[in-house]
């Protein structure tokens, strides 16, 4: 039995098809399969039932791929003792960082980190939180930044900032005239939301939920980017809420229909997240350092409520 072995035996597991996997492990499909054949031999038993499409694990072989999962991460973890006793911080490392974040939180770092870590291959990729969270599952990404709390057993989280929601009024709304705003005051049927997989939109639903839980009406419309929402909201369709980074390139005009929340604001919480296995922390630590040193002067907020980005049923 070897580790990579195992590893064959994940990705096949993971994309139900001995050619895709053999595509993703840089193999030829002969060498994944014969070298799947040979453990199977060894062990005595069938991990995959080949006779099913696409292809399905047995019962045992079920049990199988999670302890292969528990060693493959095991035997990755040598390399991350070594690269810590050596005090070396390179390497690949994917990240993934959802689309509410990535436009306003990445120009604020990446330089900084590029020049201070230039070992460190920094792979980033745009995913929603549900493809985060099964990337980093499947041992696919490193490392994410989304909003939390996410209430999953399998990844850690190590909040960045906590942003709080700040809304965006149009002149002809009936809450333009007022300073600030609360909670208790936004009715769902004139906001302007994002559209579905944002979890900021989610957010958005449950901060309304908690006043206007007997509100059963549509919305006029949705938006893939905040500044499709800003520029409709500007034409009057409708007020929109923002992410308070979100804010900070406005220019006067568009500042001068921002509206904050009464003290504490509704915010959400941004964290740095990563699999409980808990591998390549020397980056992981890095990462984080680099964001502590660049968010503090942009955003300080510590009286806030957070509103959870998780769909209330």
């Amino acid at each position: 039995m070897t580790i990579t072995q195992l590893k064959y035996v994940l990705s096949v597991a993971e994309y139900q098809n001995f050619t895709v996997a053999a595509e993703h492990s840089f193999v030829t499909q002969p060498t994944l399969s014969m070298q799947i054949q040979k453990l199977e031999d060894e062990l005595g038993v069938k991990i995959f039932n080949r006779s099913k499409k696409p292809i399905e694990l047995t019962e045992v072989g079920n049990k199988i791929v999670e302890q292969a999962k528990v060693i493959v991460d095991e035997s990755n973890r040598i390399l991350d003792i070594v690269h810590q006793q050596k005090g070396f911080i390179g390497g690949e490392f994917k990240l993934g960082i959802i689309p509410t974040i990535m436009p306003t939180l990445l120009p604020m770092f990446l330089q900084n980190f590029t020049k201070k870590y230039p070992k460190v291959k920094l792979i980033i990729e745009e995913l929603t939180t549900e493809e985060i969270i099964r990337k980093l599952t499947d041992g696919h990404i490193d490392a994410a930044i989304a909003a939390t709390p996410l209430e999953n057993e399998s990844i850690k989280e190590r909040p960045l900032y906590y942003e709080p929601f700040v809304g965006l009024v149009p002149q002809n709304h009936r809450l333009y005239s007022k300073k600030t705003i609360t909670a208790d005051e936004l009715e769902m049927e004139d906001i302007l939301l994002l559209e579905d997989g944002h979890c900021f939109k989610d957010s958005v639903l449950n901060l309304c939920r908690t006043h206007k839980i007997d509100n059963k009406k549509g919305f006029q419309l949705e938006s893939g980017s905040f500044d499709t929402l800003i520029k409709l909201s500007k034409e009057g369709l409708g007020m929109t809420l923002l992410p308070y980074l979100h804010t900070l390139d406005l220019n006067e005009v568009d500042k001068s229909h921002l509206r904050e929340f009464t003290n504490p604001p509704p915010a959400r919480e941004v964290s740095l997240i990563y699999h409980k296995s808990q591998l390549k922390m020397q980056l992981i630590e890095a990462l984080k350092k680099t964001i502590d040193g660049v968010i503090r002067g942009a955003i300080s907020f510590s009286d806030v409520k957070i509103i959870s980005p998780l769909q209330k049923k």
